[in-house]
Formats: structure tokens, C-alpha cells, sequence
């Protein structure tokens, strides 16, 4: 008899730790998900095609950047579709290496690339960050990863005390943005700048 309950109460408690780790697998990261993968993919193929990333692609003046981008930046903004989506997008180049000047980089900018910073507007996509969608690539076009090897895309670091939400949430206009405030809004959006 007491055999057969041990095994209930074993049967009973492995059933419940299965229904835990099938909760756990189903959670959804805060970045670097499938869905955002996939996204970041269809983004870097659409930038490419409008010349705005790649061999041949539309560039800015450098300029001096900061930590955590590179030593020299250069940055383009415009206006980009993707899937029925038209948001603002901010491409960031980061620059750094031995040699690197602003000179050097104006130069030959293929042999200083060191990684695309990107945010792009999502309509809906999470209305509490200004519904940027942030993406870090390599220069080929592959997502770079975070120590934990999470690729970078979507809504990175969301939460923390670092990375890009945190850091861009301090950007004066409430936009998110540092060098403008073109992209406020005003909207009945949480956290939305009035």
C-alpha cells in the first residue's frame, strides 16, 4: 500500500513539474524570438534593396560616436515599408578599428565596419518603448548576439538597467532618439511624451 502511494504522489508532482516546464517553454522572450528573427531578416533584405545597407549602400558623414556604438558613427534616416508597415528607421553604422578617424572611415568604411545598429517603427509593436523595433547586425547582415548568444532583435534589454531601451528612453524629446526630436509623439500611448 504504501508503495502504490509513493507512486501516486511521485506521478502527481512529476505531472505538475511537466505542466511547469511546458509553461516555461511556451514563454515568449523580450527579443530575440523567432518572430523577431524573422522580422530583423525581412528588414536587412528590404534596407538592401533600397540601397540603405550593403555593397553600394547610401552613406552620411561620420562622425565622433560613444560607447556602446563605435568610435565613428554614420547615420541615415528615412521613411521604410515592410510588411504593410511605414515607419521612421535609423540606421546606424558603428565604426572602429586601429587607424579609425572620421577621414579613414570616409574612405574605406567596409575596412572600419564593425556593426548596424537599427531602429525601426512597428505601429503596435510595443506601444510603452514608442514601438521601436531595435536590431543589431554584423556587417554581412547577420544578427550579432548578446553574452548569453540571444540574438539581438526586437525589443533588446527590455527592462534592464542597460541596452538600448534604457539608454534610449533618456534621449531628450521623448522620442527615443538622440541627434533630433522629429518622431515625438503625442498620444494617449503609455508613456508616451505628452
Amino acid at each position: 500500500m504504501k508503495i502504490m502511494v509513493i507512486t501516486l504522489i511521485a506521478s502527481t508532482t512529476l505531472a505538475g513539474f511537466s505542466a511547469n516546464l511546458l509553461a516555461e517553454e511556451e514563454e515568449v522572450p523580450l527579443f530575440g524570438s523567432l518572430d523577431d528573427v524573422v522580422y530583423s531578416e525581412n528588414l536587412w533584405a528590404e534596407m538592401v534593396t533600397q540601397h540603405l545597407v550593403g555593397p553600394g549602400s547610401l552613406l552620411s558623414t561620420p562622425y565622433e560616436g560613444q560607447p556602446p556604438h563605435g568610435a565613428i558613427l554614420d547615420t541615415v534616416d528615412t521613411r521604410l515599408t515592410l510588411r504593410g508597415n511605414e515607419g521612421e528607421l535609423i540606421i546606424e553604422r558603428n565604426y572602429d578599428g586601429e587607424g579609425v578617424s572620421k577621414l579613414t572611415v570616409a574612405n574605406d568604411p567596409a575596412n572600419y565596419l564593425k556593426a548596424i545598429t537599427v531602429m525601426y517603427r512597428r505601429t503596435g509593436y510595443d506601444p510603452e518603448n514608442q514601438d521601436w523595433f531595435w536590431v543589431k547586425y554584423k556587417p554581412d547582415g547577420s544578427l550579432d548576439v548578446d553574452p548569453q548568444g540571444m540574438e539581438l532583435a526586437g525589443r533588446i534589454a527590455e527592462g534592464t538597467a542597460e541596452g538600448c531601451i534604457a539608454c534610449h528612453r533618456t534621449a531628450p524629446g521623448g522620442d527615443y532618439v538622440f541627434n533630433h526630436d522629429r518622431y515625438k509623439r503625442t498620444s494617449n500611448i503609455p508613456g508616451a511624451p505628452d
